[in-house]
Protein backbone atom coordinates (compact mmCIF):
# COMPACT_ATOMS: atom_id res chain seq x y z
CA UNK A 1 0.00 0.00 0.00
CA UNK A 2 1.42 3.81 -0.80
CA UNK A 3 2.32 6.22 2.36
CA UNK A 4 -1.02 7.74 3.21
CA UNK A 5 -1.28 11.70 1.72
CA UNK A 6 -1.35 14.38 3.89
CA UNK A 7 -2.70 17.17 1.38
CA UNK A 8 -4.21 20.38 3.10
CA UNK A 9 -8.07 20.36 4.14
CA UNK A 10 -10.78 21.53 2.12
CA UNK A 11 -12.69 24.24 4.01
CA UNK A 12 -15.90 22.15 3.47
CA UNK A 13 -16.71 18.32 2.65
CA UNK A 14 -16.51 18.04 -1.37
CA UNK A 15 -19.85 17.23 -2.76
CA UNK A 16 -20.23 15.45 -5.61
CA UNK A 17 -23.08 14.54 -7.84
CA UNK A 18 -23.39 11.45 -9.87
CA UNK A 19 -25.47 11.78 -13.41
CA UNK A 20 -26.48 8.13 -13.59
CA UNK A 21 -28.19 8.96 -17.10
CA UNK A 22 -29.64 7.31 -20.34
CA UNK A 23 -28.79 8.89 -23.26
CA UNK A 24 -29.81 7.95 -26.92
CA UNK A 25 -26.89 7.21 -28.88
CA UNK A 26 -26.46 10.29 -31.86
CA UNK A 27 -29.45 12.19 -30.23
CA UNK A 28 -26.57 15.26 -29.35
CA UNK A 29 -29.14 17.95 -28.23
CA UNK A 30 -31.18 15.58 -26.32
CA UNK A 31 -27.86 14.30 -24.98
CA UNK A 32 -26.94 17.40 -24.14
CA UNK A 33 -30.06 18.90 -22.17
CA UNK A 34 -30.23 16.03 -20.74
CA UNK A 35 -26.35 16.77 -19.00
CA UNK A 36 -27.44 20.40 -18.32
CA UNK A 37 -30.51 20.01 -16.18
CA UNK A 38 -28.59 17.53 -14.13
CA UNK A 39 -25.74 20.40 -13.67
CA UNK A 40 -28.76 22.32 -12.63
CA UNK A 41 -30.11 19.70 -9.94
CA UNK A 42 -26.59 19.11 -8.95
CA UNK A 43 -26.33 23.10 -7.98
CA UNK A 44 -29.32 23.21 -6.22
CA UNK A 45 -28.34 20.83 -4.22
CA UNK A 46 -24.69 23.03 -3.47
CA UNK A 47 -22.32 20.39 -5.71
CA UNK A 48 -18.75 21.35 -6.39
CA UNK A 49 -18.58 18.88 -9.38
CA UNK A 50 -20.86 16.62 -11.91
CA UNK A 51 -19.96 13.55 -13.10
CA UNK A 52 -21.26 12.09 -16.02
CA UNK A 53 -20.82 8.60 -17.35
CA UNK A 54 -18.38 7.43 -20.43
CA UNK A 55 -19.44 8.66 -23.94
CA UNK A 56 -22.38 10.26 -22.08
CA UNK A 57 -22.13 13.18 -24.30
CA UNK A 58 -22.92 10.96 -28.01
CA UNK A 59 -24.54 7.69 -26.06
CA UNK A 60 -22.68 4.43 -26.02
CA UNK A 61 -21.30 2.62 -27.47
CA UNK A 62 -21.18 5.24 -31.02
CA UNK A 63 -19.66 2.08 -33.54
CA UNK A 64 -18.78 2.56 -36.96
CA UNK A 65 -20.74 6.36 -36.44
CA UNK A 66 -16.85 7.31 -34.97
CA UNK A 67 -15.66 6.49 -38.58
CA UNK A 68 -17.53 9.54 -39.53
CA UNK A 69 -15.72 12.72 -39.22
CA UNK A 70 -18.90 14.86 -39.35
CA UNK A 71 -20.07 12.59 -36.54
CA UNK A 72 -16.92 13.23 -34.77
CA UNK A 73 -17.39 17.40 -35.49
CA UNK A 74 -20.87 17.17 -34.26
CA UNK A 75 -19.51 15.77 -31.08
CA UNK A 76 -16.89 18.21 -30.98
CA UNK A 77 -19.65 21.36 -31.44
CA UNK A 78 -21.94 19.59 -28.45
CA UNK A 79 -18.91 19.78 -25.99
CA UNK A 80 -17.97 23.27 -27.27
CA UNK A 81 -21.67 23.89 -26.47
CA UNK A 82 -21.70 22.74 -23.01
CA UNK A 83 -18.64 24.83 -22.31
CA UNK A 84 -19.87 27.52 -22.93
CA UNK A 85 -22.91 27.21 -21.07
CA UNK A 86 -20.90 25.83 -17.83
CA UNK A 87 -19.17 29.34 -17.86
CA UNK A 88 -22.76 30.76 -17.53
CA UNK A 89 -23.46 28.88 -14.50
CA UNK A 90 -20.30 29.87 -12.77
CA UNK A 91 -19.83 27.94 -9.66
CA UNK A 92 -19.76 24.05 -10.35
CA UNK A 93 -17.21 21.67 -12.79
CA UNK A 94 -18.34 18.81 -14.94
CA UNK A 95 -16.80 16.05 -15.95
CA UNK A 96 -18.20 14.73 -19.02
CA UNK A 97 -17.36 11.41 -21.17
CA UNK A 98 -17.38 12.12 -25.10
CA UNK A 99 -15.23 10.86 -28.00
CA UNK A 100 -12.29 13.29 -29.27
CA UNK A 101 -9.77 13.42 -32.34
CA UNK A 102 -6.11 14.83 -31.95
CA UNK A 103 -3.39 14.43 -34.37
CA UNK A 104 -5.77 12.29 -36.59
CA UNK A 105 -6.88 9.68 -33.63
CA UNK A 106 -10.00 8.83 -32.01
CA UNK A 107 -10.14 8.93 -28.35
CA UNK A 108 -12.33 7.47 -25.55
CA UNK A 109 -12.29 11.06 -23.81
CA UNK A 110 -13.29 12.56 -20.56
CA UNK A 111 -13.62 16.55 -20.20
CA UNK A 112 -13.10 18.89 -17.29
CA UNK A 113 -15.10 21.41 -18.02
CA UNK A 114 -14.94 24.67 -15.95
CA UNK A 115 -15.63 28.44 -15.83
CA UNK A 116 -12.66 30.35 -16.32
CA UNK A 117 -10.29 27.59 -17.12
CA UNK A 118 -9.85 25.81 -20.82
CA UNK A 119 -11.10 21.82 -20.75
CA UNK A 120 -8.60 19.09 -19.45
CA UNK A 121 -8.70 16.31 -20.78
CA UNK A 122 -8.21 12.43 -20.34
CA UNK A 123 -7.76 9.57 -22.74
CA UNK A 124 -8.72 6.00 -21.71
CA UNK A 125 -6.10 3.83 -21.24
CA UNK A 126 -7.25 0.53 -21.20
CA UNK A 127 -9.65 -0.22 -24.19
CA UNK A 128 -13.10 -2.42 -23.96
CA UNK A 129 -13.08 -5.33 -25.78
CA UNK A 130 -16.51 -6.06 -25.21
CA UNK A 131 -17.10 -2.68 -26.82
CA UNK A 132 -14.63 -3.06 -29.31
CA UNK A 133 -13.08 -0.28 -28.71
CA UNK A 134 -9.98 -0.93 -30.09
CA UNK A 135 -11.47 -0.81 -33.99
CA UNK A 136 -12.06 2.93 -33.55
CA UNK A 137 -10.09 4.42 -30.59
CA UNK A 138 -6.47 4.57 -29.90
CA UNK A 139 -5.40 3.96 -26.53
CA UNK A 140 -4.39 7.47 -24.11
CA UNK A 141 -1.07 7.45 -22.23
CA UNK A 142 -1.35 10.11 -19.35
CA UNK A 143 -3.16 10.42 -16.30
CA UNK A 144 -5.67 13.45 -15.36
CA UNK A 145 -5.60 14.79 -12.08
CA UNK A 146 -7.70 17.64 -10.60
CA UNK A 147 -8.24 19.74 -7.65
CA UNK A 148 -11.64 20.29 -7.43
CA UNK A 149 -12.88 22.00 -3.84
CA UNK A 150 -9.60 21.56 -2.49
CA UNK A 151 -9.05 17.94 -3.28
CA UNK A 152 -6.76 16.23 -6.58
CA UNK A 153 -9.45 14.29 -8.07
CA UNK A 154 -7.82 11.30 -10.28
CA UNK A 155 -10.53 10.83 -13.78
CA UNK A 156 -10.27 7.04 -15.03
CA UNK A 157 -12.26 6.04 -17.48
CA UNK A 158 -14.00 2.52 -17.87
CA UNK A 159 -12.45 -0.46 -18.51
CA UNK A 160 -9.30 1.90 -16.44
CA UNK A 161 -10.75 0.39 -13.46
CA UNK A 162 -10.38 -3.20 -14.27
CA UNK A 163 -6.65 -3.31 -14.42
CA UNK A 164 -3.74 -1.75 -11.87
CA UNK A 165 -1.77 1.06 -14.17
CA UNK A 166 -4.33 3.78 -15.03
CA UNK A 167 -5.42 4.03 -10.89
CA UNK A 168 -1.73 3.99 -9.87
CA UNK A 169 -0.83 6.60 -12.18
CA UNK A 170 -3.52 8.34 -10.86
CA UNK A 171 -2.14 7.96 -7.60
CA UNK A 172 1.41 8.95 -8.69
CA UNK A 173 0.52 11.78 -9.82
CA UNK A 174 -1.25 13.13 -6.74
CA UNK A 175 -4.95 11.83 -6.39
CA UNK A 176 -7.01 11.62 -3.61
CA UNK A 177 -10.06 10.48 -4.93
CA UNK A 178 -10.25 8.73 -7.67
CA UNK A 179 -13.96 9.42 -10.28
CA UNK A 180 -14.50 6.77 -13.07
CA UNK A 181 -16.84 7.73 -15.81
CA UNK A 182 -18.45 4.22 -17.14
CA UNK A 183 -20.44 2.44 -19.86
CA UNK A 184 -20.48 -0.67 -18.43
CA UNK A 185 -22.64 -3.38 -20.44
CA UNK A 186 -24.93 -6.13 -18.06
CA UNK A 187 -24.53 -9.12 -17.33
CA UNK A 188 -25.13 -11.76 -15.09
CA UNK A 189 -23.04 -11.41 -12.06
CA UNK A 190 -21.39 -8.23 -13.75
CA UNK A 191 -22.50 -5.72 -10.80
CA UNK A 192 -20.23 -7.77 -8.38
CA UNK A 193 -17.48 -8.19 -10.88
CA UNK A 194 -17.60 -3.63 -11.09
CA UNK A 195 -17.38 -3.76 -7.48
CA UNK A 196 -14.67 -6.06 -6.62
CA UNK A 197 -12.35 -4.13 -9.45
CA UNK A 198 -13.06 -0.69 -7.84
CA UNK A 199 -12.23 -2.06 -3.93
CA UNK A 200 -9.15 -3.42 -5.49
CA UNK A 201 -8.30 -0.02 -7.17
CA UNK A 202 -9.43 1.59 -3.90
CA UNK A 203 -6.81 -0.76 -1.30
CA UNK A 204 -3.87 -0.87 -3.20
CA UNK A 205 -4.15 3.08 -3.78
CA UNK A 206 -5.26 3.89 -0.56
CA UNK A 207 -7.92 5.67 -2.54
CA UNK A 208 -11.57 6.25 -2.15
CA UNK A 209 -13.35 5.93 -5.19
CA UNK A 210 -16.49 6.68 -7.28
CA UNK A 211 -17.95 5.00 -9.97
CA UNK A 212 -20.46 6.55 -12.17
CA UNK A 213 -22.04 4.04 -14.90
CA UNK A 214 -24.48 4.58 -17.50
CA UNK A 215 -28.19 3.42 -17.95
CA UNK A 216 -30.02 2.23 -20.38
CA UNK A 217 -30.66 0.17 -23.58
CA UNK A 218 -28.89 0.04 -26.94
CA UNK A 219 -29.49 -2.42 -29.45
CA UNK A 220 -28.30 -6.05 -27.79
CA UNK A 221 -26.87 -4.27 -24.95
CA UNK A 222 -28.39 -3.12 -21.62
CA UNK A 223 -26.51 -0.69 -19.18
CA UNK A 224 -27.71 -0.98 -15.86
CA UNK A 225 -26.86 1.98 -14.15
CA UNK A 226 -25.70 0.62 -10.37
CA UNK A 227 -23.29 3.17 -9.87
CA UNK A 228 -21.87 3.18 -6.84
CA UNK A 229 -18.66 4.32 -3.97
CA UNK A 230 -16.00 2.99 -2.41
CA UNK A 231 -14.20 3.92 0.69
CA UNK A 232 -10.26 3.73 1.21
CA UNK A 233 -10.14 0.14 2.44
CA UNK A 234 -12.36 -1.34 -0.53
CA UNK A 235 -16.01 -0.87 1.51
CA UNK A 236 -18.95 -0.10 -0.03
CA UNK A 237 -20.44 3.34 1.54
CA UNK A 238 -22.76 3.84 -1.33
CA UNK A 239 -24.68 2.31 -3.98
CA UNK A 240 -27.40 3.82 -6.81
CA UNK A 241 -29.92 1.34 -8.31
CA UNK A 242 -29.48 -0.49 -11.06
CA UNK A 243 -31.91 0.08 -14.27
CA UNK A 244 -32.88 3.56 -12.99
CA UNK A 245 -32.16 6.98 -14.63
CA UNK A 246 -30.89 8.90 -11.72
CA UNK A 247 -29.95 12.93 -12.94
CA UNK A 248 -28.50 13.87 -9.94
CA UNK A 249 -27.51 12.01 -6.66
CA UNK A 250 -25.20 14.03 -4.07
CA UNK A 251 -22.25 11.72 -2.98
CA UNK A 252 -20.24 13.70 0.36
CA UNK A 253 -16.26 13.31 0.57
CA UNK A 254 -15.74 13.87 4.43
CA UNK A 255 -12.92 15.66 6.14
CA UNK A 256 -9.04 14.27 6.76
CA UNK A 257 -8.20 13.23 10.24
CA UNK A 258 -10.06 12.94 13.57
CA UNK A 259 -13.84 10.92 13.09
CA UNK A 260 -16.26 13.63 12.77
CA UNK A 261 -19.33 14.52 14.58
CA UNK A 262 -21.53 12.61 12.31
CA UNK A 263 -21.38 8.92 12.64
CA UNK A 264 -21.47 8.07 9.08
CA UNK A 265 -18.17 9.66 8.20
CA UNK A 266 -14.97 8.30 9.49
CA UNK A 267 -11.14 9.93 9.02
CA UNK A 268 -9.55 10.27 5.97
CA UNK A 269 -11.57 10.57 3.52
CA UNK A 270 -12.99 7.46 4.65
CA UNK A 271 -16.63 7.92 4.10
CA UNK A 272 -18.52 8.63 0.96
CA UNK A 273 -22.09 8.99 1.38
CA UNK A 274 -25.45 10.19 -0.19
CA UNK A 275 -27.99 12.57 1.33
CA UNK A 276 -30.82 11.02 0.08
CA UNK A 277 -31.01 7.70 1.99
CA UNK A 278 -32.99 5.12 -0.58
CA UNK A 279 -30.18 5.61 -3.16
CA UNK A 280 -27.10 5.45 -0.90
CA UNK A 281 -26.98 1.60 -0.13
CA UNK A 282 -29.57 0.29 -2.31
CA UNK A 283 -29.98 -3.41 -1.98
CA UNK A 284 -28.51 -5.74 -4.60
CA UNK A 285 -31.36 -7.52 -6.63
CA UNK A 286 -32.20 -11.35 -6.92
CA UNK A 287 -30.80 -12.87 -10.27
CA UNK A 288 -34.26 -13.21 -11.37
CA UNK A 289 -35.20 -9.79 -10.89
CA UNK A 290 -32.25 -8.51 -12.38
CA UNK A 291 -32.53 -9.93 -15.19
CA UNK A 292 -36.16 -9.15 -15.56
CA UNK A 293 -35.14 -5.58 -15.08
CA UNK A 294 -32.75 -5.83 -17.71
CA UNK A 295 -35.25 -7.39 -20.06
CA UNK A 296 -37.80 -5.21 -20.14
CA UNK A 297 -35.39 -2.13 -20.01
CA UNK A 298 -33.74 -3.31 -23.07
CA UNK A 299 -37.52 -3.99 -24.66
CA UNK A 300 -38.62 -0.10 -23.59
CA UNK A 301 -35.71 1.62 -25.00
CA UNK A 302 -35.21 0.04 -28.07
CA UNK A 303 -39.00 0.56 -29.01
CA UNK A 304 -39.03 4.02 -27.98
CA UNK A 305 -35.57 5.24 -28.85
CA UNK A 306 -36.52 3.46 -32.84
CA UNK A 307 -40.02 5.44 -32.27
CA UNK A 308 -41.95 2.30 -32.51
CA UNK A 309 -45.46 3.30 -31.69
CA UNK A 310 -46.02 -0.33 -29.89
CA UNK A 311 -44.73 -3.95 -29.97
CA UNK A 312 -46.62 -7.28 -31.44
CA UNK A 313 -46.10 -10.59 -30.43
CA UNK A 314 -47.34 -14.02 -31.87
CA UNK A 315 -49.09 -15.54 -29.14
CA UNK A 316 -48.77 -19.28 -29.49
CA UNK A 317 -49.88 -20.46 -26.04
CA UNK A 318 -46.77 -21.68 -24.95
CA UNK A 319 -43.66 -20.46 -22.03
CA UNK A 320 -41.24 -18.39 -24.28
CA UNK A 321 -44.59 -16.32 -25.88
CA UNK A 322 -46.00 -16.25 -22.54
CA UNK A 323 -42.75 -14.90 -20.71
CA UNK A 324 -42.24 -12.40 -23.87
CA UNK A 325 -45.65 -11.01 -23.64
CA UNK A 326 -45.22 -10.59 -19.80
CA UNK A 327 -41.99 -8.82 -20.07
CA UNK A 328 -43.28 -6.73 -22.88
CA UNK A 329 -46.58 -5.54 -20.25
CA UNK A 330 -43.98 -4.58 -18.04
CA UNK A 331 -42.15 -2.74 -20.04
CA UNK A 332 -44.61 -1.18 -22.46
CA UNK A 333 -47.91 -1.14 -20.46
CA UNK A 334 -50.81 -2.71 -21.99
CA UNK A 335 -52.36 -0.03 -23.98
CA UNK A 336 -49.06 -0.65 -26.33
CA UNK A 337 -48.77 -4.51 -26.34
CA UNK A 338 -51.23 -6.74 -29.48
CA UNK A 339 -50.66 -10.38 -29.19
CA UNK A 340 -52.20 -12.72 -32.04
CA UNK A 341 -52.74 -15.73 -31.60
CA UNK A 342 -52.28 -18.34 -35.42
CA UNK A 343 -53.57 -21.75 -34.35
CA UNK A 344 -53.42 -24.48 -37.00
CA UNK A 345 -54.87 -28.19 -36.87
CA UNK A 346 -51.98 -29.49 -34.25
CA UNK A 347 -53.00 -26.36 -31.65
CA UNK A 348 -54.44 -27.80 -28.86
CA UNK A 349 -57.25 -26.23 -27.13
CA UNK A 350 -55.52 -25.88 -24.23
CA UNK A 351 -52.65 -23.61 -25.80
CA UNK A 352 -56.07 -21.82 -27.33
CA UNK A 353 -57.83 -21.55 -23.88
CA UNK A 354 -54.66 -20.60 -22.02
CA UNK A 355 -53.67 -17.82 -24.60
CA UNK A 356 -56.66 -16.71 -24.14
CA UNK A 357 -56.99 -16.43 -20.55
CA UNK A 358 -53.53 -14.26 -20.23
CA UNK A 359 -54.23 -11.92 -22.68
CA UNK A 360 -57.13 -11.45 -20.96
CA UNK A 361 -56.18 -11.10 -17.55
CA UNK A 362 -53.53 -8.27 -19.28
CA UNK A 363 -55.73 -6.47 -20.98
CA UNK A 364 -53.98 -6.71 -23.95
CA UNK A 365 -54.98 -6.10 -27.28
CA UNK A 366 -55.81 -10.04 -29.04
CA UNK A 367 -56.41 -10.95 -32.64
CA UNK A 368 -56.85 -14.27 -33.95
CA UNK A 369 -56.19 -15.42 -37.24
CA UNK A 370 -55.99 -19.53 -38.21
CA UNK A 371 -53.50 -20.25 -40.61
CA UNK A 372 -54.96 -23.49 -42.06
CA UNK A 373 -56.11 -21.72 -45.29
CA UNK A 374 -52.92 -20.49 -45.70
CA UNK A 375 -51.66 -24.51 -45.19
CA UNK A 376 -54.10 -25.92 -47.93
CA UNK A 377 -53.13 -23.42 -50.64
CA UNK A 378 -49.37 -23.86 -49.86
CA UNK A 379 -49.76 -27.90 -49.55
CA UNK A 380 -52.04 -27.35 -53.41
CA UNK A 381 -49.01 -25.55 -54.65
CA UNK A 382 -46.62 -27.35 -53.58
CA UNK A 383 -48.00 -31.21 -54.30
CA UNK A 384 -46.65 -31.72 -58.27
CA UNK A 385 -43.05 -30.82 -56.41
CA UNK A 386 -43.32 -33.09 -53.27
CA UNK A 387 -44.99 -35.82 -54.63
CA UNK A 388 -43.22 -39.21 -54.14
CA UNK A 389 -41.96 -38.09 -50.85
CA UNK A 390 -42.18 -38.88 -47.39
CA UNK A 391 -43.75 -35.55 -45.32
CA UNK A 392 -40.64 -33.89 -43.09
CA UNK A 393 -40.05 -30.50 -42.06
CA UNK A 394 -40.70 -28.94 -44.98
CA UNK A 395 -44.37 -29.02 -44.41
CA UNK A 396 -43.78 -27.89 -40.61
CA UNK A 397 -41.69 -25.14 -41.26
CA UNK A 398 -44.59 -23.77 -43.72
CA UNK A 399 -46.31 -23.45 -40.43
CA UNK A 400 -43.90 -21.63 -39.39
CA UNK A 401 -43.67 -19.27 -41.88
CA UNK A 402 -47.17 -18.57 -42.24
CA UNK A 403 -47.01 -17.36 -39.07
CA UNK A 404 -44.30 -15.18 -39.47
CA UNK A 405 -45.74 -14.01 -42.67
CA UNK A 406 -49.07 -12.90 -41.33
CA UNK A 407 -47.13 -10.83 -38.42
CA UNK A 408 -44.67 -8.95 -40.50
CA UNK A 409 -47.52 -8.25 -42.77
CA UNK A 410 -49.14 -6.52 -39.46
CA UNK A 411 -46.21 -4.93 -38.01
CA UNK A 412 -46.02 -3.72 -41.96
CA UNK A 413 -49.66 -1.72 -41.76
CA UNK A 414 -49.42 -0.92 -38.12
CA UNK A 415 -45.55 0.11 -37.76
CA UNK A 416 -45.47 -2.45 -34.67
CA UNK A 417 -42.26 -3.80 -33.48
CA UNK A 418 -42.51 -8.03 -33.88
CA UNK A 419 -41.15 -9.10 -30.67
CA UNK A 420 -39.22 -12.73 -31.60
CA UNK A 421 -39.90 -15.57 -28.67
CA UNK A 422 -36.96 -17.61 -29.26
CA UNK A 423 -34.36 -18.41 -26.38
CA UNK A 424 -30.42 -19.38 -26.12
CA UNK A 425 -31.27 -22.97 -26.24
CA UNK A 426 -33.40 -22.98 -29.53
CA UNK A 427 -30.55 -20.74 -31.35
CA UNK A 428 -27.68 -22.86 -30.10
CA UNK A 429 -29.00 -26.06 -31.81
CA UNK A 430 -31.03 -24.17 -34.52
CA UNK A 431 -34.22 -25.75 -33.15
CA UNK A 432 -36.30 -22.72 -34.98
CA UNK A 433 -37.35 -21.88 -39.01
CA UNK A 434 -35.61 -19.39 -40.71
CA UNK A 435 -38.47 -17.14 -41.72
CA UNK A 436 -40.90 -18.34 -39.27
CA UNK A 437 -40.83 -18.24 -36.09
CA UNK A 438 -37.48 -16.28 -36.35
CA UNK A 439 -38.78 -13.72 -37.80
CA UNK A 440 -39.00 -9.96 -35.81
CA UNK A 441 -37.00 -6.75 -34.54
CA UNK A 442 -35.51 -7.76 -31.26
CA UNK A 443 -35.16 -10.99 -29.88
CA UNK A 444 -36.15 -10.26 -26.23
CA UNK A 445 -34.94 -14.39 -24.97
CA UNK A 446 -32.08 -14.67 -27.49
CA UNK A 447 -29.50 -14.84 -24.86
CA UNK A 448 -31.96 -16.79 -22.05
CA UNK A 449 -31.85 -20.23 -21.76
CA UNK A 450 -34.66 -22.30 -21.47
CA UNK A 451 -34.27 -23.24 -17.65
CA UNK A 452 -34.17 -19.26 -17.16
CA UNK A 453 -37.23 -19.16 -19.09
CA UNK A 454 -39.02 -21.05 -16.56
CA UNK A 455 -37.54 -19.34 -13.81
CA UNK A 456 -38.35 -16.08 -14.66
CA UNK A 457 -41.98 -16.93 -15.37
CA UNK A 458 -42.06 -18.08 -12.10
CA UNK A 459 -40.62 -15.38 -10.77
CA UNK A 460 -43.08 -13.28 -12.14
CA UNK A 461 -46.14 -14.98 -10.59
CA UNK A 462 -44.86 -14.46 -7.01
CA UNK A 463 -44.65 -11.13 -7.22
CA UNK A 464 -48.12 -10.82 -8.07
CA UNK A 465 -49.32 -14.32 -6.06
CA UNK A 466 -53.45 -13.06 -6.40
CA UNK A 467 -53.03 -12.29 -9.65
CA UNK A 468 -50.19 -13.93 -11.37
CA UNK A 469 -50.36 -13.61 -15.22
CA UNK A 470 -48.78 -16.83 -16.50
CA UNK A 471 -51.25 -19.40 -16.23
CA UNK A 472 -49.82 -22.61 -14.31
CA UNK A 473 -51.28 -24.86 -17.60
CA UNK A 474 -48.11 -22.30 -19.48
CA UNK A 475 -45.07 -23.40 -16.98
CA UNK A 476 -46.08 -27.17 -16.10
CA UNK A 477 -46.61 -28.89 -19.61
CA UNK A 478 -44.13 -30.28 -21.37
CA UNK A 479 -43.05 -27.73 -24.10
CA UNK A 480 -43.71 -28.27 -27.56
CA UNK A 481 -43.77 -26.25 -31.07
CA UNK A 482 -47.24 -28.04 -31.98
CA UNK A 483 -46.70 -28.56 -35.23
CA UNK A 484 -47.62 -32.13 -35.88
CA UNK A 485 -49.62 -34.41 -33.84
CA UNK A 486 -48.43 -35.31 -29.95
CA UNK A 487 -44.91 -33.35 -30.85
CA UNK A 488 -42.70 -32.21 -27.90
CA UNK A 489 -39.54 -30.69 -27.81
CA UNK A 490 -37.89 -33.60 -26.08
CA UNK A 491 -38.54 -35.96 -29.33
CA UNK A 492 -35.63 -34.01 -31.07
CA UNK A 493 -33.59 -32.32 -27.87
CA UNK A 494 -31.80 -33.83 -24.92
CA UNK A 495 -33.97 -32.62 -21.58
CA UNK A 496 -33.08 -28.86 -21.48
CA UNK A 497 -31.27 -28.98 -17.89
CA UNK A 498 -28.94 -31.10 -19.75
CA UNK A 499 -29.00 -28.72 -23.03
CA UNK A 500 -28.47 -25.77 -21.23
CA UNK A 501 -25.12 -27.59 -19.55
CA UNK A 502 -24.11 -28.30 -22.60
CA UNK A 503 -24.35 -25.17 -24.13
CA UNK A 504 -22.94 -22.91 -21.22
CA UNK A 505 -20.24 -25.37 -20.95
CA UNK A 506 -19.39 -25.29 -24.70
CA UNK A 507 -20.09 -21.58 -25.09
CA UNK A 508 -19.75 -19.41 -22.40
CA UNK A 509 -16.64 -21.56 -21.18
CA UNK A 510 -15.12 -23.22 -24.34
CA UNK A 511 -14.70 -26.46 -22.65
CA UNK A 512 -14.42 -29.38 -24.83
CA UNK A 513 -16.36 -32.46 -25.79
CA UNK A 514 -14.27 -34.28 -23.87
CA UNK A 515 -14.41 -31.75 -20.51
CA UNK A 516 -18.16 -31.74 -21.31
CA UNK A 517 -18.23 -35.53 -20.98
CA UNK A 518 -15.66 -36.27 -17.84
CA UNK A 519 -17.98 -33.59 -16.30
CA UNK A 520 -20.83 -36.60 -16.46
CA UNK A 521 -22.47 -35.28 -19.41
CA UNK A 522 -23.69 -38.13 -22.01
CA UNK A 523 -21.60 -38.39 -24.68
CA UNK A 524 -24.62 -38.76 -27.08
CA UNK A 525 -25.83 -35.86 -25.82
CA UNK A 526 -22.94 -33.78 -25.78
CA UNK A 527 -21.91 -35.16 -29.72
CA UNK A 528 -25.80 -34.54 -30.69
CA UNK A 529 -25.90 -30.98 -29.40
CA UNK A 530 -22.46 -29.69 -29.97
CA UNK A 531 -22.76 -31.09 -33.81
CA UNK A 532 -26.26 -29.04 -33.81
CA UNK A 533 -24.67 -26.02 -32.24
CA UNK A 534 -22.17 -25.59 -35.25
CA UNK A 535 -24.54 -26.61 -37.97
CA UNK A 536 -26.91 -24.04 -36.37
CA UNK A 537 -24.44 -20.90 -36.93
CA UNK A 538 -25.93 -19.55 -40.35
CA UNK A 539 -29.24 -19.23 -39.45
CA UNK A 540 -28.18 -17.40 -35.99
CA UNK A 541 -26.46 -14.82 -38.60
CA UNK A 542 -29.78 -14.53 -39.87
CA UNK A 543 -31.74 -13.76 -36.77
CA UNK A 544 -33.35 -10.33 -35.50
CA UNK A 545 -31.21 -8.85 -32.70
CA UNK A 546 -31.21 -9.31 -29.41
CA UNK A 547 -30.62 -8.38 -25.71
CA UNK A 548 -27.57 -9.65 -24.00
CA UNK A 549 -27.45 -11.11 -20.63
CA UNK A 550 -25.21 -13.57 -20.14
CA UNK A 551 -21.12 -13.43 -20.47
CA UNK A 552 -21.26 -14.99 -23.54
CA UNK A 553 -24.78 -14.70 -26.26
CA UNK A 554 -24.82 -14.80 -29.61
CA UNK A 555 -24.53 -11.38 -31.51
CA UNK A 556 -22.05 -8.97 -30.76
CA UNK A 557 -20.26 -11.39 -28.34
CA UNK A 558 -20.34 -14.39 -31.10
CA UNK A 559 -18.25 -14.30 -34.07
CA UNK A 560 -17.97 -17.71 -35.33
CA UNK A 561 -17.72 -18.89 -39.20
CA UNK A 562 -20.62 -20.42 -40.75
CA UNK A 563 -18.63 -22.23 -43.25
CA UNK A 564 -16.50 -25.03 -40.67
CA UNK A 565 -15.31 -28.26 -40.50
CA UNK A 566 -13.44 -28.26 -37.17
CA UNK A 567 -15.35 -28.64 -33.78
CA UNK A 568 -17.75 -31.21 -34.95
CA UNK A 569 -17.39 -34.56 -32.75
Amino acid sequence: MPPPLTPALPAMPLKIAVAQINPTLGDLPANTNKILAAVEEARQFGAHVLVTPELALCGCPPEDLLLRPDFLATCDHALNSLAEKIEVFGDITLIVGHPATRDGACYNAASVLRPGSPPAVYQKMLLSEELNEYRYFSPGNAPLVVTIGGVACGIVIGADIDRETPARYARAAGAELLLVLAASPYHIGKPSERFRNLASRARENDLPAIYVNLVGGQDEFVFDGGSLAVDRSGELAARLPQFQEIQGSEISLAGWGERDANPNIVSRWGSLRSPQPTNSLSSNLCLEEEVWQALTLGIRDYVEKNRFPGALLGFSGGIDSALVLALAVDALGKERVRTVIMPSPYTSQMSLDDARAMTEALGTRHDEIGIEPVMRTFASLLAPHFSGLPADTSEENIQARARGMILMALSNKSGELVLNAGNKSEMAVGYCTLYGDMVGGLAVLTDIPKTMVYRLARYRNRREPGNAPIPENIINRPPSAELKPGQTDQDSLPPYEILDAIIKGYMEENKSATELINDGLSKEDVTKAIRLFHLAEYKRRQAPVGILVTRRGFGKNWRYPITNRWGYP
